[in-house]
């Protein structure tokens, strides 16, 4: 059975040791995982005169209604000094975040201009030396078990449920061969295994001409696996027109019903009295089972993306033609459960009513209930990508990004929260003698640092050093931002404007609680 998949915003934490990528992580059956990376995390030594203190971390993602955690207790050091906006009805208002109540509002795209840098004349000595912050690498790869190759530079995984797949094929194929070809004795089971082998590297085949025809519209494929029930193509965007979401979902069935054709062809030179014979028919009728069943119109399969391209195309709205196809799915998904039973029972299959015994009927009825669930799991998933597809653009790094104030290296911790408290700003960017942003001082690791010790933790102990990547325009907005933020995975981002000046710093809890609360909104 074929799928596609698509990455979403995951709903991961960070902390002091982890950055997560923020951006919807729906199941293989409508969307793609979201990966995870550790960032190194400078810290201040402590000086031996000071009692000594226990480090605290901070889950940086907002925190939940009815949070009890400090931050959302009010222990938040800015909460208790910077005055609320008047109406402000935004979730940092509660206290729950580091910076407290002065996020942009919706459509302000005004940050404040940066305040310049108080002499160190002004300010207590820093007994803290500059950061060895670690500069992020590039996330691990998601993994779906072997590695089997990178054809088109895309990766082939075989799920561990696949062994399980192919040792149950392997004992039925066998007991078939049994009575088909009685002289084989136990040479029979090799022969199966064979088939099961072959069998997956037929669906492999269905699933690489998805794969093809997705980067020939230039859709990037995060992965194939081949899993319990066939294989899945993990296609990260959505295609731009009905047109090529029909073309998309058809080349694979298409595919099934070419090997079909030519295992068929195969078929007509050999004694059908063979092992080959016997290998070609049994990989020709599987082949045509995959064709048809895919061709089902309901989602999450093949069939149901092509009512979905039709339903667009007549309607023009894509969100209408995945309802339509969804609910199809549904609907096929209990026809499954009730159908497949049923037909055994009556012979339709192949078999007289009286030859069923009682393990045929409970093994099929197991089997169409994990079809489907499958069917119907995959179609309330393809509902949500829909509308997570459908509020993306509500996500708009412009309006998320908090306001800044630059600091300087050597700036102790405590002056820097009262110039933000004065700005009304929420986050610290570290700029250099000639004011150029250097790194950005993380929201979590200021939590770590008691009130006492403030005075003496210079900024630069609590930075992570700015890359390329860490830099997203302010311009950016919806599945745009998400990919920006993903290609770097990190807890705070600098957002600059078309000229390189500094509009403010974008977190990724911000973007997390903005994500959910749209979600949250009905279509």
């Amino acid at each position: 059975m074929d799928e596609s998949g698509r990455p979403q915003p995951g709903s991961g934490t960070t902390d002091d040791h982890q950055a997560a990528r923020p951006g919807p992580t729906p199941p293989p059956a409508a969307g793609a995982n979201g990966t995870a990376r550790a960032n190194s995390v400078p810290h201040t030594p402590r000086d031996p005169e000071e009692p000594p203190h226990k480090e605290h971390r901070e889950d940086a993602t907002p925190a939940a209604e009815g949070d009890t955690s400090d931050a959302a207790s009010g222990s938040d050091p800015f909460a208790q000094h910077t005055p609320a906006d008047e109406g402000d009805t935004s979730d940092t208002a509660s206290g729950s975040d580091l910076f407290a109540q002065h996020t942009p509002a919706d459509g302000d795209d005004t940050a404040p201009p940066a305040q310049d840098p108080v002499s160190q004349d002004d300010t207590p000595p820093t007994r803290t030396p500059a950061t060895s912050g670690r500069r992020p690498t590039k996330a691990p790869e998601p993994r779906g078990g072997l590695l089997m190759g990178r054809p088109f530079g895309v990766p082939v995984y075989v799920a561990p449920s696949w062994f399980l797949v192919a040792a149950l094929i392997t004992w039925v194929f066998g007991g078939q061969l049994d009575h088909v070809l009685p002289g084989l004795g136990a040479v029979r089971y090799l022969v199966s295994l064979f088939f099961a082998v072959a069998f997956y590297a037929s669906v492999l085949v269905h699933e690489l001409a998805h794969t093809v025809a997705a980067l020939r519209f230039k859709l990037p494929v995060r992965r194939i696996q081949l899993q319990f029930f066939g294989g899945v193509s993990e296609i990260e965007k959505e295609s731009e027109t009905p047109g090529r979401e029909f073309v998309l979902a058809f080349v694979g069935p298409l595919l099934s019903l070419v090997l079909a054709g030519v295992f068929y062809l195969g078929m007509l030179a050999v004694d059908p009295g063979t092992v080959p014979g016997v290998l070609l028919a049994g990989l020709m009728i599987s082949n045509l089972i995959v064709a048809a069943f895919n061709l089902l119109p309901g989602l999450p399969l093949d069939g149901g993306r092509m009512l979905r391209a039709i339903v667009w195309k007549i309607t023009g709205k894509p969100m209408s033609g995945t309802i339509a196809a969804a609910w199809v799915g549904r609907a096929l998904a209990i026809t499954v459960l009730i159908g497949l039973p049923l037909l055994t029972q009556s012979g339709a299959l192949g078999e007289g009513a009286a030859d069923v015994s009682g393990m045929d009927t409970v093994t099929d009825a197991l089997l169409a209930a994990i079809l489907a669930a499958i069917i119907w799991t995959g179609a309330g998933n393809s509902l949500r990508m829909a509308r997570l597809r459908e509020h993306l653009p509500e996500l708009r790094a412009r309006t998320l990004t908090r306001r800044a104030v630059p600091v300087e290296s050597a700036t102790p911790l405590s002056e820097a929260l009262r110039r933000a408290n004065e700005a009304g700003a929420r986050a610290l960017v570290i700029v250099d003698a000639d004011g150029e942003p250097r790194s950005l001082v993380r929201e979590a690791a200021i939590v770590g640092v008691p009130e006492h010790r403030r005075p003496w933790v210079a900024v630069s102990g609590l930075a992570q050093d700015l890359t390329d990547g860490m830099r997203v325009s302010a311009e950016l907005a919806g599945e745009e931002l998400l990919d920006a933020l993903r290609a770097t995975p990190a807890t705070e981002y600098l957002v600059v404007e078309e000229s390189g000046a500094i509009y403010g710093v974008l977190s990724a809890a911000d973007v997390e609680r903005a994500f959910v609360k749209a979600m949250a909104r009905p279509s």
